[in-house]
């Protein structure tokens, strides 16, 4: 098993968990940011913590794992190559979780549903909806970190290799504002931005 310390060391030097002043897509200032494409840029690492998540399923007749474009397409991957099963993602069609490019789950299969981070869950019970949609049972739920330090609760078993809760604090109320120091960072899909 991955100790919390393991797993965090992973995530800092993968630059997949950023320490420092930020601001979050939802505008809230952090003092962590959290980037799992980082880390899942190294295949060895990926496998590292897809087996981790493996170990921790492969008792429940998992059939398939499926996860919601873009964070979840690469672990659930990886965890479906673990597990041995079937493997496939959603993505958004009309602002709605869908399954496109073929992919079809069977009425009465049991369907892992795989994040690389659960902020809200809103992804993820998303993705739970569209399984149940089809007829197939959610056996699970796991991923590489959860922020929400378990307090998100989706009424299945749900694992995480790396839970901690990640302060979030409106603009106005941002301590490391108040405090002066380093600039606010807007990390994300275009890079660094100083703010």
């Amino acid at each position: 098993m991955i100790a919390k310390e393991e797993a965090e060391k992973m995530l800092v030097d993968a630059e997949a968990l950023l320490i420092g002043h930020f601001i979050l897509t939802s505008g809230k200032h952090s003092d962590r940011y959290m980037q799992c494409a980082k880390l899942l840029q190294y295949p060895q690492k990926a496998e590292i913590i897809a087996k981790e998540l493996a170990g921790d399923f492969r008792a429940d007749g998992a059939q398939a794992v499926i996860g919601p474009a873009l964070g979840g397409v690469i672990i659930a991957y990886e965890l479906a190559r673990q597990l041995n099963v079937k493997n496939m993602f959603a993505e958004r069609e009309n602002g709605k979780m869908t399954l496109r490019r073929g992919f079809e789950l069977e009425k009465g299969m049991n369907v892992i549903v795989a994040e690389d981070v659960i902020t809200t869950g809103g992804s993820v019970k998303e993705v739970m909806d569209l399984v149940r949609a089809t007829g197939a049972n959610v056996a699970g739920v796991c991923a590489i970190v959860d922020r929400s330090m378990g307090k998100v609760d989706f009424g299945v078993k749900t694992r995480a290799v790396y839970t901690a809760e990640i302060n979030a604090w409106d603009a106005e109320d941002c301590p490391l504002c108040a405090r002066g120091g380093a600039a606010a960072i807007k990390p994300g899909s275009r890079g660094l931005e100083r703010l």
